[in-house]
């Protein structure tokens, strides 16, 4: 019998290419977790973004926000949320850390105002997890699973992204963060690097950084 994980609510996040909904769908599967995964492929300007970042930027930032606040608002109001527990592969706050990346200072001013109004109304996870890739290791996944509109991605937009989500963390104290440094690991082809995952999420972790390496 699985040893229950001690969280009713976890977030897995991490850059892009990552891992973050082949773990979630797993823990969903072992666990029974309610399963909530970002609806990114309906993004009409996202494949212009990478093309073209200054041109389309809000108009993709503004569009992941509508859509990840609508479906989150229907998922997480259900009534149920702590009967059943719940896994997802983004936090809302990513919105803002993108944006802050991707728009000219007056455009995120716009929409830091917008998404404040927004954000007030979810609930916090009981754990955020963040799986940890090098920008190297990023790409080669990106490469793999063949999306047409990511080949365009760059190692340093990786990058960038990797820093403002670790400037995130330095000044959260109210959510406990986990970060799991997955240098070429594949935990989905390699059982034992998905147990050790387990294992690190089994374990209590009080708000602020912790950080563990699987290998």
């Amino acid at each position: 019998m699985k040893t229950p994980l001690p969280y009713n609510f976890i977030i897995v996040e991490g850059n892009i290419g990552a891992g973050k909904t082949t773990l979630c769908r797993m823990l969903s599967d072992d666990y029974d977790y309610r399963l909530i995964l970002e609806e990114f492929a309906d993004n009409p300007f996202l494949p212009h973004f990478y093309k073209n970042p200054e041109r389309y930027a809000f108009p993709v930032e503004l569009f992941f926000m509508t859509e990840r606040h609508k479906q989150l608002q229907a998922e997480l109001a259900q009534r149920d949320l702590f009967q059943q527990s719940v896994v997802s592969d983004y936090i809302f706050f990513k919105t803002l850390l993108f944006a802050r990346n991707n728009l000219m200072e007056e455009e995120y001013r716009l929409f830091q105002r917008l998404f404040n109004i927004l954000n007030a109304t979810f609930p916090k996870p009981d754990l955020l997890v963040y799986l940890h890739r090098s920008a190297d290791n990023l790409m080669a996944n990106i490469r793999k699973r063949g999306r047409s509109y990511e080949q365009e991605i760059a190692p340093e937009y990786l990058e960038q992204i990797q820093t403002a989500y670790f400037d995130f963390f330095k000044t959260n104290d109210k959510l406990p963060i986990l970060i799991i440094d997955l240098e070429q690991i594949d935990f989905l082809q390699n059982r034992e690097y998905y147990e050790q995952i387990l294992e690190v999420l089994r374990k209590p972790y009080h708000p602020g950084v912790h950080r563990v390496r699987i290998f």
